[in-house]
């Protein structure tokens, strides 16, 4: 029976100082939609605030009638 070679040599990417090209990630630049959206809506749409300004115009009118039956 023959030893096994404690350091083999195995030509195992990467061990080597520097990294070859096939092993690097791409470039930033060739993926594409990595930033944002050129032109991003600004502010809330009318129609959520719309919704929302009813709701707290009838929370304001139940507040006054339960305070106004209350009081009676």
């Amino acid at each position: 029976m023959t030893p096994s070679n404690p350091d083999p040599s195995d030509p195992t990417p990467g061990r080597e100082g520097g990294v070859p090209p096939g092993e690097t990630p791409p470039a930033e630049g060739s993926m594409s939609e990595a930033g944002p959206r050129n032109d991003p809506p600004k502010g809330w749409g009318a129609g959520p605030l719309i919704v929302i300004v009813v709701l707290v115009l009838l929370v304001v009118v139940g507040m006054v009638g339960y305070a106004v039956f209350v009081h009676d």
